[in-house]
């Protein structure tokens, strides 16, 4: 039975597990799927030990994504641009490093009809997972994305790679109006989940990237009550980046709305 897993520091709280069991019944794949938590030194050494002992693949999550795309063989285009990995897979005896994180976004996003062409995008946080979605924010062709940060020079270098539709702005001088704003950054967990000041939310669409069973992180909590017109917590983007990891592996494009649900009501398998 091919062995897969998910790595992280931590990692129990990682419903990866549960993912990709569902995605395993549904298209009748026979794999196994475990936790693997590395010491903060040690994911080259935990990943490689892995693969010695016949892993066929491996999730990515925090705070990892940096050191995978150093690891891996061969990192994918995507994943290169934006040097972070979150999926590998090994192939004629090379690991290949691969960021799913953009496309489970932008589907995610697609699925609950949440444009992004034509529309004004905030990114707050410049940080790896900002830098993971970038690129594929940008390809739906917004009218603009302003990527927002307490340190100015990491929004900068990011903003960078897109040319002017692609602008940075200190977080304390934020100004303009946004339709879509997207929080990039784990700040909001402590507190209130406020970032930004609360006009900047009312009337706009908010997406956390973080997420929770219940959908209620700190910042979507935040959002709603700053008079946001829509918010999401970042469950949907979770399977979703999931399901292109497994199409991957597998070659099988497995279905994700119905697992969200089950995820959402504690039902999943």
């Amino acid at each position: 039975m091919d062995r897969y897993a998910v790595v992280g520091n931590p990692v129990s709280h990682s419903l990866s597990p549960e993912i990709h069991k569902a995605f395993a019944a549904e298209t009748g794949e026979r794999l196994r799927y475990d936790k693997l938590l590395a010491p903060l030194d040690g994911f080259a050494v935990t990943a490689a030990e892995f693969f010695e002992r016949g892993g066929r693949g491996l999730n990515v999550t925090l705070p990892f994504k940096g050191d995978a795309c150093r690891w891996v063989d061969e990192p994918q285009p995507a994943a290169a641009r934006c040097n972070a990995v979150n999926t590998i897979a090994l192939e004629g005896g090379k690991t290949l490093g691969f960021n799913t994180d953009g496309i489970g976004l932008v589907r995610d996003l697609e699925a609950q009809a949440v444009p992004i062409a034509g529309r004004r995008l905030l990114l707050i946080g410049a940080g790896g997972a900002v830098s993971g979605i970038l690129d594929a924010l940008v390809e739906e062709n917004p009218a603009s994305v302003r990527i927002a940060n307490r340190t100015p020079a990491k929004a900068e270098a990011l903003a960078e790679r897109h040319g002017t539709k692609v602008a940075a702005v200190p977080l304390d001088r934020l100004d303009g109006r946004f339709d879509l704003i997207i929080n990039g950054t784990s700040a909001g967990l402590d507190g209130d989940g406020g970032l930004i000041a609360p006009p900047f939310a009312a009337g706009a669409q908010c997406y956390d990237l973080l997420y929770s069973r219940d959908g209620q992180t700190p910042f979507c909590r935040w959002a709603k009550q700053a008079g946001a017109a829509w918010v999401s917590d970042g469950l949907g983007m979770l399977v979703e980046q999931a399901a292109a990891a497994f199409t991957i592996w597998r070659g099988r494009s497995p279905s994700t709305r119905d697992l969200l649900r089950s995820l959402r009501s504690g039902t999943a398998a």
